[in-house]
C-alpha cells in the first residue's frame, strides 16, 4: 500500500480498482507491469498494453504463466497459473523514459474454474499468516525491515570453466584495493556513516529515496553508508503490516537494482560479497497490537518494557532460530556473515542494546509516552531471503512461543563473541547453523511450528532447494583451498 506524506503526516494512499483504471489514463500509462514473487524469492514479470487491461482482471486473473519454468511453483502436467494484480500497489517506473510504464504487485492463482490462491505462492502464504495473527485475537502486525546491500563499479565472476579456472573480481571508488579512489578509500570494517568524499553513494541514494517515497509510496526515514567498504548501504523505510512490509522489500530490491544500473553500476543483496567485512543483513522489528495500542508494551518491566506476550514471542523465536534459518537466511553465502567477529548475530540469546545477541530490544525510546516504538528486533536475516516467507516463518515461530508460553530465558548484557565457549555454555548460549546444509536439516527435524502457515510441500520444496544450493558450492574447490592444500 502506498503512502503519501502531508503536512508532516503519514497517510495511506489506498488505490481501488476504478482508481488505477482511471490512474492509467492520467498517467498516459501505455505498458502495465505485472510482478510476482517466485518461492525462492526472485523477482518476475510479464508486461502487458495497458489499453488491453480491464477491471475484471483484477478479479478473474490474467494471463496464463508457466508455473513449471518458476522453480519451485508446478510441474509440467500442472503447470497453467494466473497472476491476479493487486490495485494497492500501483506504481509508475520512472527509470523507463521512453514508454509509460506501471507496475502491480500480483497474486497467483491456480487454473481452472476455482481459480484459488495457488498454495506456492508466497504473497498467499503471507497473506495466511497475516490471518493467523488475526486468529491468534491479535489486530494487526507491524514489520520494519532493515535492508542492506552493497553497491559495486563493476562486478566479474568466473565460474562457469572451473577446469580453466574461477574468479571473481569487485570494483569499487571506495574500496582500499581501489585504483582510482584518490586516498578516500574506506578501510575493511570502517565504513559507518563517513562523510564525502569517502562516501561516494550519497546521490545515488537520494535518487533511490526519491523513487521509493515519490513513485512507489514507500516511505523512507533515513539512508546512510553502513560499515563496510565497497559501497555498502542502508536505506530505511517505515514499518508496515506484514504483506505490505514484503511488498515494499521487494519493490525496495527492484529499485535500488534498476536505479544501480542505470549508473552502470551494480546492487547486490549477497549477504557477504566481501571477505574479511561485514556482510548486509535485514535486521526485522515485529511488534503486535489490538485495538490500537502496542501488546508488546509493559511499563511494569523495568528491564526492557516487554509485555509477558512479548516474551513468550521472543522465546518462540529463540526456540526454532535454528531452523528458521533455512528461510531467513537461505543462501549458502548467508553463512559467510553469520561469523563471529562482524557484528553478525550468531548466538541464540536475546538483550537490550547487545548487538551480539540475535533479537535485541531497541532502548532509544523508553517510557509510556513512546509505548508504539516498543518492538522485538530479529537480527538473524539478511536480503537475500524472501520477505514474504521469511515475515510469515518468524510469526509461525512467534505465536507459537505464545501458545506454548515458551521462555525467553534470561537476558545476555555482555559481548557474546568475547565469551570464552565454556562460559557460552554455562549461559546455555548455542549457535545458529554453521551452513545452509546443517540449518535444512534441522528445519527438516523441527517444521511443526510452520505447519499453520506453510504446508509440508513448502516445506519440503524449501528444504530441497537449500540442499541444492549447498551441494552446488560443495562439488566446487574454493580458490583458497589451493593456497592451503596445493602442496599437500
Amino acid at each position: 500500500m502506498p503512502y503519501v506524506v502531508s503536512d508532516g503526516k503519514i497517510e495511506p494512499q489506498v488505490f481501488t480498482e476504478e482508481d488505477v483504471m482511471q490512474k492509467l489514463k492520467d498517467d498516459n500509462i501505455k505498458f502495465l507491469d505485472l510482478q510476482f514473487t517466485g518461492l525462492f524469492g526472485k523477482f518476475h514479470h510479464v508486461t502487458i498494453s495497458a489499453n488491453m487491461f480491464k477491471k475484471d482482471d483484477f478479479l478473474n486473473g490474467l494471463p496464463k504463466i508457466d508455473g513449471s519454468s518458476i522453480r519451485g511453483f508446478t510441474e509440467i502436467q500442472e503447470s497453467d497459473l494466473l497472476v491476479r494484480p493487486d490495485p494497492s500497489t500501483y506504481a509508475t517506473i520512472p527509470w523507463i523514459e521512453k514508454d509509460a510504464t506501471a507496475r502491480l504487485i500480483c497474486d497467483i492463482l491456480s487454473g481452472g474454474e476455482k481459480r484459488q490462491q495457488f498454495s506456492r505462492d508466497p504473497r498467499g502464504i503471507a497473506k495466511k499468516a497475516q490471518n493467523y495473527v488475526s486468529e491468534h485475537g491479535f489486530d494487526v502486525s507491524y514489520w520494519g525491515p532493515e535492508v542492506e546491500f552493497f553497491v559495486f563499479d563493476k562486478l566479474h565472476f568466473n565460474t562457469l570453466t572451473p577446469y580453466h579456472g574461477q574468479s571473481y573480481e569487485i570494483t569499487s571508488k571506495e574500496a582500499p584495493w581501489s585504483a582510482d579512489g584518490l586516498g578516500y578509500t574506506l578501510k575493511l570494517k570502517e565504513g559507518y556513516l563517513p562523510s564525502a568524499p569517502g562516501d561516494t553513494l550519497m546521490d545515488y541514494r537520494n535518487e533511490c529515496v526519491d523513487i521509493l517515497s515519490n513513485n512507489f509510496g514507500i516511505i523512507c526515514d533515513a539512508h546512510h553508508h553502513e560499515v563496510a567498504t565497497a559501497g555498502q548501504c542502508e536505506i530505511d523505510i517505515r514499518y508496515d503490516t506484514l504483506v505490505n512490509a514484503a511488498d515494499s522489500v521487494q519493490s525496495y530490491k527492484y529499485i535500488v537494482k534498476n536505479v544501480a544500473k542505470k549508473h552502470n553500476m551494480i546492487a547486490t543483496m549477497m549477504p557477504k560479497p566481501i571477505a574479511l567485512d561485514n556482510g548486509s543483513g535485514m535486521h526485522v522489528n515485529i511488534s503486535l497490537w489490538k485495538d490500537d495500542k502496542n501488546l508488546f508494551f509493559n511499563k511494569e518491566d523495568t528491564y526492557a518494557e516487554m509485555s509477558q506476550d512479548a516474551l513468550y514471542f521472543g522465546g518462540g523465536i529463540l526456540e526454532h532460530a535454528s531452523s528458521l534459518a533455512t528461510i531467513v537466511a537461505p543462501s549458502t553465502n548467508s553463512y559467510r556473515r553469520l561469523v563471529p567477529g562482524y557484528e553478525a548475530p550468531v548466538y541464540i540469546a536475546w538483550s537490550t542494546g547487545n548487538r551480539s545477541a540475535i533479537i535485541r530490544i531497541p532502548a532509544h525510546y523508553k517510557g509510556e509516552k513512546f509505548s508504539h516504538m516498543k518492538r522485538l528486533e530479529f537480527r538473524a536475516p539478511d536480503p537475500s531471503c524472501n520477505p514474504y516467507l521469511a515475515f510469515s516463518a518468524i510469526i509461525a515461530a512467534g505465536l507459537d512461543g505464545i501458545k506454548k508460553k515458551i521462555s525467553i530465558g534470561a537476558p545476555v548484557d555482555e559481548d557474546i563473541f568475547k565469551m570464552s565457549e565454556s562460559k557460552r555454555r554455562e549461559h546455555g548460549i548455542k549457535q545458529l547453523p554453521h551452513s545452509l546444509l546443517e540449518a535444512a536439516e534441522l528445519l527438516n527435524n523441527d517444521r511443526n511450528f510452520l505447519k499453520p502457515i506453510f504446508d509440508d510441500v513448502v516445506i519440503d520444496k524449501i528444504i530441497d532447494h537449500a540442499i541444492e544450493e549447498y551441494n552446488e558450492i560443495a562439488i566446487r574447490p574454493h580458490p583458497h583451498e589451493f593456497y592451503l592444500y596445493a602442496d599437500i
